[in-house]
């Protein structure tokens, strides 16, 4: 009875075996689902016609348009100043006033010295008529008539020195009177009524500057100047100029280019610009330093895309467009022109293609992308937080 009862255990291990393996071959060899790709978070913006100015930017200084140092003409104690610092002052308006006293007594005494000289001529040319006339009777010699004559010019001379005496005293006297000599701006006065000023005093008086119109000077390479001269016709056309400030970028006032200078500085390879602006709001200060932006020409009907979309590889500019099912794909591009934050597309896009502005660096081609922001033309999406 032993044989048939091992028997039967060994015939039970052996199932219990059996079902072992099958469930092991069923569970342990069940085919993995595939993981899912995770989409990669994006920005994006669309590929979009519009006109785009195409211009040169540069940093600018403004400077008054005639600016001048008022400097006495003449010595002498400074009697009266008739402006107020800071205030805006009209050409030929009184200044200041310089006593004028020693110049009159001198003005009267060159007067005097005239009179006295006039009427020493005056008696000269009588007596060369009274010779002459004797000289033709043959009453007196010839040696006579000539030396009255050479007496005559000889004091017509000094009537024109005494003439040119009380001129200058006049013009001293009018110097005594100092006037704005353009319209403009006066600064800080640089000298107090009371002390004594002179025509070899370095600072001068007051500075007047000339603000409405205003200047803004700046350089351009010698490659960029020969494209504005070009364009200008040899700045005979003057081209639209805009001043922005440095602080916030906002538009400080709108010119016009008109004045290059005539040489190319050899140390930097660039050329001196001056542009006029009318600066009616004042806006602009001299001194004042501005970023310029000078419209050379502006492209019509142009295909742009932000310039954060165009991408450099080995074989050239590439951006990445989002396709059917959401996926990136590569295509390249052929730049225009970059202008600020903006790249016309001459080759390579069409109106309204999806292109990824940010989030490039995690992309390569086929993959899935989650779009979190989405801009238009220049303008581009905001980065996902």
């Amino acid at each position: 009875m032993a044989a048939p009862r091992r028997s039967r255990w060994g015939f039970a291990v052996l199932g219990v075996l059996l079902v072992a393996l099958v469930a092991w071959l069923i569970l342990g060899h069940k085919p993995k689902k595939p993981e899912k790709t995770p989409s990669v978070p994006v920005s994006v913006a669309k590929a979009v016609v519009q006109d785009v100015p195409v211009a040169i930017t540069a940093l600018g200084a403004a400077q008054s348009w005639r600016g001048v140092t008022v400097h006495t003409q003449v010595n002498g104690m400074l009697q009266n100043v008739f402006f107020r610092e800071g205030s805006d002052v009209r050409a030929g308006q009184l200044l200041a006033q310089i006593d004028p006293a020693p110049y009159r007594a001198l003005l009267l005494q060159a007067q005097g010295a005239l009179k006295r000289d006039q009427a020493l001529l005056q008696a000269a040319r009588v007596d060369l008529a009274r010779y002459q006339k004797l000289r033709s009777e043959d009453s007196i010699a010839v040696q006579t008539v000539d030396t009255q004559a050479a007496l005559v010019k000889q004091d017509e001379g000094l009537v024109m020195i005494d003439q040119g005496q009380v001129d200058t005293a006049k013009i001293n006297v009018g110097y005594c009177r100092i006037v704005a000599p353009v319209t403009g701006r006066v600064g800080v006065r640089l000298v107090d009524p009371g002390n004594l000023v002179s025509t070899t005093d370095a600072n001068g008086l007051v500075i007047v500057n000339q603000i409405t119109p205003i200047a803004v000077t700046f350089t351009v390479a010698q490659g960029d100047f020969q494209t504005l001269s070009d364009i200008s016709n040899g700045f005979t056309r003057p081209l639209k100029t805009q001043a922005f400030s440095q602080d916030n970028g906002a538009l400080l006032d709108t010119g016009d280019l008109s004045i290059a200078d005539n040489h190319v500085d050899p140390s930097t390879g660039s050329v001196t610009l001056k542009a006029r602006f009318p600066n009616a709001a004042r806006h602009l200060w001299p001194g004042q330093f501005v970023n310029v932006r000078l419209t050379l020409q502006t492209l019509a009907h142009a295909l742009v895309v932000p310039s954060a979309a165009v991408n450099q590889g080995p074989k050239g500019s590439f951006v990445y467009v989002v396709g059917a099912g959401g996926k990136a794909q590569v295509r390249p591009v052929t730049i225009g022109s970059t202008q600020g934050a903006v790249a016309v597309i001459a080759r390579g896009l069409t109106a309204g293609e999806t292109v990824v502005t940010d989030g490039q660096m995690s992309l390569a081609p086929g993959m899935a992308v989650a779009i979190h922001g989405q801009g238009r033309g220049g303008q581009t999406a905001a980065r996902p937080s």
